[in-house]
């Protein structure tokens, strides 16, 4: 049985020499060790926290940034083994087929693979973050369980289902921490040693600059490092990431990965504005599963109105999920509206009542919407992050047309109805809020000038360095990465599987 380690009782100057170091304890580098279990080889977990929040290691995340509004660098992740999961709200979903497509209007747009070289692996993943059986899109099960959805005539849109992380033998539906759900199955790991309050500061390159040498590991109370190993694995997440590539540049002078100026770029979230659409049901019904989560068939889940691929494709328009967030009383504007259309088409609306819809949808890539290092250094003497933060009207527009169709669904089903409740660029910012998703800064493209990792997560031109998470996404497609992200971290397990065969 391996034990937990602490990073700050090493003595200065030791080397560790494991055949895999993992950088980072979140659900990307726990998954990657719990996957590569029974491997003949040493495994070494540096994370930079230890088993709880600490406000001088979170202290670390701490950055500025310019342009749209977003989210404190320091408040939207948190810093000790677990990682995000400690914070998370346990929404899953996975990504759509077109998400990995290439789309001839939508520049940087492609995964080198399809959907289907991660279909191996979804159901692991999902049941790593305990989220019950794979049932999703299978309507009728929740249908059949809680009464039938939204009725929407043929088009663009339709009923989808998000299931939630449950953590287990929890019966208040509090998601999955890894921290707390797997600290023992590490713990039992023979194979792996976990560090904590072991912060890597450089990824140190040989003269060549073709392969890690060798990783520089700080404490907050001043220990000093070495770890060589043979292989890395960089998985501390979509802004920490690109942060020690950038900062890792005594050999590479802009940093590893970053000849063609690809490490930082992309960044992207999902947008959250608030009330975009009031939603009217001619009848006042609407299934209970739409506002609230529920439970059927073993699985916690809730609906939300998605997009049709094919619309997705025809259309031009990304990926979004809206979901019911509340009723609403309609002014008198609204009620004149839904008597004359419930009058035109011939429906009884006495019974009406309306809701508020919110939604997260997807960005469409930006190279300018990046973090990038600062002049301001932290606690570890490295330089703090600055995020450039962009959404485009286009980003809105594309929103408002999913919607728009939405709405035709309904009059066409004679079920209800839609006002759109923004449309200039102010109203949709006072609202708007974001997921806490940071993807796209390590982006996967086999083309070393579009990208920073292969399809298999290896960084180009650097032979034994590799990155787990959801900054290896070129796109992002609407659905919350944590699950999606972990059954890629699995195929990147399978990767190395057979390196070290």
């Amino acid at each position: 049985m391996s034990a937990f380690t602490d990073g700050r009782a090493v003595s200065n100057n030791t080397i560790l020499t494991p055949d895999l170091a993992i950088i980072g304890g979140g659900p990307a580098g726990m998954s990657l060790a719990m996957a590569l279990a029974h491997l003949p080889i040493k495994i070494l977990l540096l994370e930079s926290g230890g088993m709880d929040f600490d406000a001088d290691t979170q202290a670390l995340y701490e950055g500025t940034q310019t342009g749209v509004q977003y989210l404190a660098l320091d408040g939207s992740r948190l810093r000790y083994l677990g990682g995000s999961t400690n914070h998370w709200g346990g929404w899953t979903r996975p990504l759509d087929t077109i998400d990995f497509e290439k789309r001839d209007w939508l520049p940087h747009s492609g995964w080198p693979f399809s959907r289907d070289a991660l279909e191996p692996y979804f159901l692991h993943a999902q049941s790593l973050v305990e989220a019950g059986p794979w049932i999703y899109d299978d309507q009728q099960k929740w249908t059949d369980a809680l009464g039938a959805p939204m009725k929407l005539a043929p088009g663009g849109v339709y009923t989808s289902y998000f299931q939630f992380s449950k953590q287990k033998d929890e019966p208040h539906h509090w998601p999955t921490h890894f921290g707390v759900r797997y600290d023992d199955t590490l713990k039992q790991q023979d194979n792996l040693q976990v560090m904590l309050h072991a912060n890597v500061t450089n990824i140190g390159l040989a003269g060549d600059a073709n392969s890690v040498d060798h990783l520089d590991v700080a404490t907050l109370t001043g220990r000093k490092f070495t770890v060589k190993p043979k292989v890395t694995v960089l998985a501390v997440g979509g802004m920490e990431n690109p942060r020690l590539l950038l900062a890792s540049n005594d050999v590479m002078k802009n940093g590893i990965g970053n000849d063609s100026d690809m490490v930082g770029r992309f960044f992207a979230d999902h947008a959250i504005p608030r009330d975009t659409v009031t939603l009217v049901s001619f009848d006042g019904t609407l299934a209970p599963y739409y506002m609230n989560p529920r439970d059927a068939y073993g699985a916690h889940f809730r609906a939300t109105f998605a997009a049709h691929d094919d619309f997705m494709r025809t259309r031009h328009v990304l990926g979004s999920l809206s979901t019911v967030e509340q009723p609403t009383k309609l002014d008198q504007t609204g009620m004149d509206a839904v008597s004359e259309t419930a009058n035109a088409l011939g429906v009884d609306a006495t019974k009406a009542r309306g809701f508020l819809l919110g939604c997260g949808f997807e960005l469409a890539p930006d190279p300018d919407r990046r973090v990038t290092l600062s002049g301001e250094k932290d606690a570890l003497g490295m330089p703090r992050l600055k995020l450039h933060m962009t959404i485009s009207d286009d980003d809105f527009g594309r929103y408002r047309e999913t919607m728009k169709e939405a709405g035709r669904q309904l009059l066409a089903a004679r079920s209800g109805m839609m006002r759109l409740n923004r449309s200039e660029r102010s109203q949709w910012l006072e609202t708007l809020d974001w997921a806490n998703h940071h993807m796209g800064t390590t982006r996967m493209d086999d083309d070393p000038k579009k990208g920073v990792v292969d399809a298999n997560s290896k960084v180009h031109g650097v032979a034994n360095l590799y990155v787990a998470g959801s900054s290896v996404f070129p796109t992002y497609g609407s659905s919350n990465p944590t699950m999606n992200l972990v059954a890629l971290t699995l195929r990147l397990a399978d990767h190395l599987k057979t390196i070290f065969a």
